[in-house]
């Protein structure tokens, strides 16, 4: 399992400095209930099943955190999106609201102690924190508010919108701004020690580097500081696997989770004086390698041209996907556990 250290080894990694060893993460959660036995259907809502899943991959796969991330849609339900419920995959919306001022005008941040599905997973987050104390990262989840608007519209009304009626768009961004820091901060009140700042339509597949800039950047980095100011850690991730748009968050953001695409040497050279760096290991990729050596070999690789100097924790740059061979895991883990000693 982790160790006592490993907060404060996160917080070093974020403000720069050289940690005991590198953190080792991992986006392990379709992975990790697949592992327990357990489906969508009662994770999303069971707080006892969110503890039992992270319980179970901590002890098996060691990781250094437990993410709780059961879907996009836990803080939007309540806004009036209705979710799909699946076994094996994550809910997605069965309805977009319209994109209109009436919406925006109807629009209410949710009580996190009351709405939906909200408290369930401050409970998890609780239950978490008990079970492992300060030996276990514990981390909660925001959707970005870009993001938040493309969900709440649809994707591809929500980006139409910046081209249609910008002041539309920024005014439902201000919106979750709001929301998203008060969501947040419920999460640090009941145990998380970072927060994964997930803004996945923010990132070169959907945007140019413009739009990013004018509409995605400066509501996410507000979102980010007051969490920070409230005692968190915050994680970034667009998923992005352009080094441009790496590159302009990087003044921004205190971590930044890294998409596959990115060369983790040329983005240490390129930012790590001013980022925390983390991500870029490829789940895919590793799922599909039959030799082990393999991943050991890519892991080693990201591991070494991340760490010196500090600044780095390991991390996949999305989700490991539930039909990964478990003894592919191990390999990862121990990989970057052998590589991350200073």
């Amino acid at each position: 399992m982790a160790y006592p250290g490993v907060v404060d080894d996160l917080r070093a990694c974020a403000k720069l400095g050289v940690p005991s060893r590198v953190p080792v993460l991992g986006l392990g959660l379709e992975f990790d209930m697949e592992m327990a036995g357990v489906d969508y259907r009662d994770y999303i809502s069971n707080p006892e099943t969110m503890v039992e899943v992270q319980v179970r991959a901590s002890e098996r796969f060691d990781y250094d955190w437990a993410l709780l991330h059961p879907d996009d849609y836990i803080e939007l339900e309540p806004l009036g999106l209705e979710p799909t419920v699946s076994a094996d995959s994550p809910p997605a919306a069965l309805n977009k609201l319209p994109a209109d001022r009436e919406t925006l005008r109807n629009l209410r941040p949710p009580d996190p102690a009351r709405a939906g599905r909200m408290p369930a997973h401050l409970d998890g987050l609780s239950g978490t924190k008990s079970a492992f104390g300060d030996n276990l990262c514990v981390g909660g989840r925001v959707a970005g508010p870009l993001s938040s608007v493309a969900l709440l519209y649809g994707i591809g009304e929500g980006l139409v919108l910046m081209l249609d009626d910008a002041d539309l768009f920024r005014a439902t961004s201000e919106f979750f701004v709001e929301m998203m820091t008060m969501w947040g901060i419920a999460q640090l009140d009941a145990g998380a020690d970072l927060i994964w700042l997930g803004d996945c339509v923010a990132a070169s597949g959907f945007l140019s580097p413009q739009h990013y800039a004018d509409f995605a950047l400066e509501p996410a980095a507000r979102v980010s500081d007051a969490l920070r100011d409230h005692g968190g850690a915050v994680i970034y991730h667009t998923g992005e696997a352009d080094l441009r748009y790496a590159e302009v968050a990087a003044d921004h953001f205190e971590i930044i989770n890294l998409g596959e695409g990115i060369d983790m040497g040329q983005a240490k050279a390129s930012m790590g004086d001013r980022v925390c760096l983390c991500g870029n290991a490829d789940p895919i990729e590793m799922m599909n390698c039959e030799d082990l050596a393999e991943v050991e070999e890519e892991i080693a690789r990201i591991v070494e041209a991340g760490k010196p100097g500090g600044g780095y924790m390991f991390n996949t740059g999305e989700g490991i996907p539930r039909q990964t061979r478990p003894e592919v895991v191990e390999t990862m883990i121990n990989t970057a556990r052998a590589h991350g000693a200073y």
